[in-house]
């Protein structure tokens, strides 16, 4: 498994995903798209924060899958079956000038373009109506895409999405088809070159992470330990979080989504870190619970390994041909063992409790886990179960607000035929190695 050091050549901040690896994701793609077949793929929207400010720049993920390039901008065009071989592949880029290069910096040339996307035809975005009208003579079929996430918010409108809208509108003759199944279906299986990139995200969050196994302590403000994990993140390549970190001292922890990040940390209470680096676009995913003073209670650590001895049973049964919702519904029987072990509530109390209000939704009430990629929360095809070579989170967590703790472990793993590969292993998870790191 890919394990690089660190930190990275000074000439090199990131490297570059290679053409070749997206030049294999339009080949496969296409042999998916059948006879007279087309597909366009829009780029994501520029978002207006407010007055003259934009928000960062991110792609759509899946023309990021296809070609590398996160310009704004950028669309492209698969057709398979065009006559023309230069019609079967076309990029259209945003074209650059004087004053786009002072305020902004010069965007792709398109000799630049055709090194990064192996795709041989660029032309500027400016072409792309007519070029797009005369080729949709010749097709039957049009695959479009719009965010077909099960927790996507279409009411959000995007370029996507108005794209799908006019193309019908124009051409209201065509068979028009999804893409979301064959693009989520390709890119829920990682290429090998896409694992690398993931173990060097999680390799990246493991040097946060060791960083601040040496800093925290109590009277230091959740902020410093989001300023301490940026900086170790940025020095090795990444562009920063892969998401909002979560960082949470004491009754904070159990609120899931936690993003103020503005509480001092006192001592005696355990810290949740949900914090990871991306890294060339693809994420890692991390959560650990650490003690602010440097050493678990009795309390507080037989609760973690509680938690631990989850992570280890999640892992045990996330094999190849397991449905996610079965998994997760096994994950819970076990996980409601451990809570009656704790303390929590007794067998008798559970079998009492309301069938649509299980007492171990109390303690446990979010999923166990999720693919991992480009996107945090990635795409998969709808009712496919665990394959080779998917990436997976695992975080099972207990929460007990009344005890002013919460306790979440996670780390990512690739699946193999015969067994797991935990891609972050090398990051300190045991309670007694978290306590001798942290000692000073």
């Amino acid at each position: 498994m890919y394990s690089p050091n660190l930190p990275l050549s000074r000439t090199v901040r990131t490297k570059m995903p290679s053409a070749a690896l997206f030049t294999s994701h339009r080949k496969k793609l296409s042999a998916l798209l059948g006879e007279r077949s087309m597909t366009i793929v829009q780029p994501n929207d520029m978002q207006v924060m407010n007055a003259d400010a934009f928000h960062a720049f991110k792609q759509n993920n899946d023309l990021f899958y296809l070609t590398g390039v996160a310009q704004e901008e950028t669309v492209l065009i698969l057709f398979p079956d065009a006559r023309e071989s230069e019609d079967r592949e076309i990029l259209f880029l945003r074209e650059s000038n004087e004053h786009i290069a002072i305020w902004e910096g010069a965007k792709l040339t398109k000799e630049q373009a055709r090194e990064r996307t192996g795709i041989a035809r660029i032309e500027w975005t400016t072409e792309f109506n007519g070029i797009f009208s005369r080729l949709m003579q010749q097709a039957d079929s049009v695959f479009l895409s719009i965010n077909e996430h099960p927790r996507g918010d279409l009411t959000y409108g995007t370029k996507s999405l108005r794209f799908a809208r006019e193309c019908q509108e124009l051409f209201p003759l065509h068979n028009y088809r999804r893409l979301a199944p064959l693009i989520y279906g390709l890119r829920s299986i990682k290429s090998e070159e896409e694992i690398e990139f993931t173990q060097r995200a999680c390799d990246i969050t493991e040097a946060g992470f060791r960083r601040v196994l040496g800093f925290v302590e109590p009277g230091v403000g959740e902020w410093d330990v989001e300023a301490e994990f940026v900086h170790e993140f940025v020095k090795h390549g990444s562009r920063g979080f892969a998401y909002g970190p979560i960082i949470a001292g004491g009754r904070n922890a159990c609120i899931l989504h936690y993003i103020p990040n503005d509480q001092p940390l006192k001592e005696g209470e355990l810290l949740l870190l949900d914090v990871a680096a991306e890294y060339g676009g693809w994420n890692a995913d991390m959560t650990r619970t650490i003690p602010v003073s440097g050493k678990f209670t009795p309390r507080q650590k037989e609760i973690y390994n509680a938690v631990l001895r989850m992570v280890r049973y999640a892992d045990s049964i996330l094999r190849p041909g397991v449905f996610i919702a079965d998994y997760h519904k096994m994950v819970v029987a076990q996980m409601e063992k451990e809570l009656i072990g704790l303390g929590l509530y007794t067998a008798e109390e559970s079998n009492a409790a309301p069938k649509d209000k299980p007492l171990v939704k109390k303690y446990y009430m979010h999923g166990t886990s999720h693919h991992l990629g480009l996107d945090v929360h990635d795409v998969s095809p709808s009712n496919q179960p665990v394959a080779p070579g998917m990436i997976f989170t695992i975080e099972p967590g207990i929460y007990i607000p009344e005890e002013g703790m919460g306790i979440r472990l996670e780390n990512d793993y690739l699946i193999g035929e015969n067994g797991n590969i935990d891609l972050m292993a090398n990051i300190p998870i045991e309670a007694d190695e978290i306590e001798a790191l942290m000692a000073r």
